[in-house]
């Protein structure tokens, strides 16, 4: 989360919704250790927030009876982010249970919001349009994707059945779920995998089966996965062929085109000349492959030879049809 204000904020709307919350319950929800909420009961007290607190087991703090907070006030920014946000996770595959709460949260905000602030936010919804987001449709993988949500709320232990890219078998793993997201069109899962005893990230239609597992974990208080998706794509990947394709001067187009190259050279007849680096033979050839006749592997010969067997298999299989 993010402020010192914000959690505070939290803190205060949180004990506004619940009776009795204990130190230990703010702690994970805010993410943070149980001696900063105390701190941040402190800094609440002195605010002149009436915050009570109760002793012993099966205590916690809570709200002083009739006390609420002021209505909340949005500017004409505030109120428009809240109805693009919304839209947002509408247009997002995956997320059907939140589809509907955002539905709702929107169906609140057009019943308290004035007349000239719900115009400004239709205004900005007609002038700003945010998507791109898809790259497949998630809903064969809803039940994955709550599974998931679960057993993050919960912190509770999973087995996964996972199929890494480029391969068709399985292997099985046990994971702690730390955290969920959607980038590049995709949906990925960042989670402890004690396989590799190291946090790892997975591509969540890649994962064939879930089971919950009778155990709990808990997620460090100091992990920030923004920082740590950050990092993991700052890392070099290891490199085991550099590719050198060359694109004949009709197809040429397409490199212009593309991005990533490693280098980029143009010749005199109109062909260009590029290379990539894979960290595997597999999408080595598959990048060379999706440029069909316009380009040619030149080396290395493992990839030369590897985009022949598949072209090869595809012509077999092709007669066998016409058979």
């Amino acid at each position: 989360m993010g402020s010192v204000a914000t959690r505070l904020l939290s803190i205060v709307w949180t004990l506004q919704s619940r009776p009795l919350v204990t130190a230990g319950e703010l702690a994970a929800d805010l993410d943070v250790s149980e001696r900063t909420v105390h701190r941040y009961m402190g800094m609440l007290d002195e605010m002149g927030i009436p915050i009570a607190s109760e002793r012993g087991r099966g205590g916690g703090f809570n709200l002083v009876r009739g006390y609420k907070l002021p209505p909340l006030r949005f500017t004409p920014e505030e109120a428009s982010a809240l109805y693009l946000g919304a839209d947002v996770v509408r247009r997002i595959s995956g997320l059907a249970s939140y589809r509907d709460a955002a539905q709702a949260a929107r169906a609140k905000l057009d019943g308290v919001l004035p007349d000239q602030l719900r115009e400004l936010a239709a205004q900005a919804q007609q002038q700003i349009l945010i998507t791109g987001f898809e790259r497949m449709d998630y809903g064969p993988w809803e039940d994955t994707l709550a599974t998931l949500r679960q057993a993050m709320r919960d912190q509770r232990r999973l087995a996964m059945a996972y199929r890494t890219g480029g391969q068709a078998e399985t292997a099985e793993r046990i994971i702690d779920p730390y955290a969920m997201v959607h980038q590049w069109g995709y949906w990925y899962l960042v989670a402890y995998c004690h396989r590799r005893s190291e946090v790892r990230t997975f591509r969540v239609d890649r994962i064939t089966g879930l089971t919950p597992l009778n155990e709990g974990f808990r997620r460090p208080t100091n992990f920030d996965v923004a920082e740590y998706l950050e990092q993991s794509m700052s890392q070099d990947w290891p490199v085991s062929y550099r590719v050198r394709l060359r694109f004949r001067p009709e197809g040429a187009f397409r490199a212009r085109d593309a991005r990533g190259w490693d280098s980029f050279v143009e010749r005199e007849d109109g062909a260009v000349e590029v290379t990539y680096s894979a960290s595997d033979l597999y999408w080595a050839a598959r990048i060379a492959l999706s440029y069909g006749s316009d380009a040619e592997v030149l080396e290395p010969p493992d990839v030369v030879e590897r985009v022949r067997e598949q072209v090869q298999y595809l012509i077999n299989q092709y007669q066998h049809q016409e058979r």
